[in-house]
């Protein structure tokens, strides 16, 4: 059965564009397939929408996924991890204990991301796929080893979110592929996590955000220490050598501090109309040692 479509122009506000609505995944990804570059997927739309009205993307198609069931999945298995379906909003995922209680990093990051009405409609899928280098989720979900399942009619395949970014507001997607999920799986026993935010006013984008996880910080043998960060480089990256430092049997302080001058020569900050460079560099040194402190001594 063929999605049902329509014409839609906004003259003052949106370019014009021919709509469709999808009820199952296989239809949207065949209209993904037949359309390619001149179709984007809307979920939530507060960023599709946005950049419509400022005629950054002009789309001939604009497929909606919101009324397709098998998107919707938000599923924790025990000792194996949460799956994140492509339409599960970030309010959803705010009001899960689940996620509240075992991924409590991604949980302060995204308490931290927009406001509540955008939450309301805003997708965890959709905040990845826009691909900013300042994401409040990517931190988070880089701390967490996430996955990100992606589908085209050609097939299905799954990749590391730490692979998925590729330069600002570019991902590795082909123009017929799609999210459907994210999977993050069970974190280490006894982790914790924080998301650090460092803005101008509420509701602002991060000028630097910092996503922390801690494991068995007594046990050098054990010990799990994870940093990430967004608004400090072309995407969102993950200082992956910090957790290899701190296998070293050294004085938590000074891994800590020597984790600090790691993540500080790993990032490059630009200054732009939101912070300078400098300010951004000091954000991190700062933002770095005290969530180290902070989970390490907690």
């Amino acid at each position: 059965m063929a999605a049902s479509k329509s014409i839609i122009v906004f003259h003052t506000l949106l370019p014009e564009f021919e709509y469709f609505r999808p009820k199952t995944l296989q239809e949207a990804l065949e209209l993904l397939d037949k359309y390619k570059g001149d179709a984007r997927i809307l979920a939530g739309g507060t960023d599709l929408l946005v950049d419509m009205r400022m005629r950054l993307k002009q789309p001939k198609y604009v497929i909606d996924i919101k009324g397709i069931d098998e998107l919707h999945t938000l599923k924790y298995e025990e000792g194996k991890g949460l799956t994140i379906g492509a339409t599960v909003t970030l309010d959803e995922l705010l009001n899960n204990k689940i996620v509240k209680e075992k991924y409590y990093v991604l949980w302060d990051a995204i308490r931290q991301l927009a406001d509540t009405h955008l939450r309301m409609k805003a997708t965890l899928v959709g905040n990845i796929c826009n691909a900013s280098p300042a994401a409040d989720s990517a931190p988070a979900l880089l701390v967490l080893k996430a996955k990100v399942n992606i589908a085209s009619v050609n097939g299905t395949r799954t990749v590391e979110i730490k692979d998925f970014f590729k330069w600002v507001k570019k991902t590795i997607l082909e123009p017929n592929e799609m999210v459907t999920s994210i999977f993050i799986p069970e974190p280490p026993e006894g982790a914790k996590g924080r998301y650090l935010k460092f803005v101008r006013s509420a509701e602002d984008l991060a000028l630097v955000g910092i996503a922390a996880l801690v494991a068995n910080p007594k046990d050098p043998a054990k010990r799990i220490v994870r940093i990430a960060l967004s608004s400090v480089a072309p995407t969102p990256v993950i200082v992956e050598e910090v957790e290899e430092l701190f296998k070293q049997d050294k004085p938590l302080s000074e891994l800590a501090e020597e984790a600090v001058k790691l993540v500080k020569s790993k990032v490059s900050p630009i200054t732009d109309v939101r912070a300078t460079k400098e300010l951004r560099e000091h954000m991190v040194e700062f933002g770095t040692r005290y969530l180290l402190k902070t989970l390490l001594e907690g």
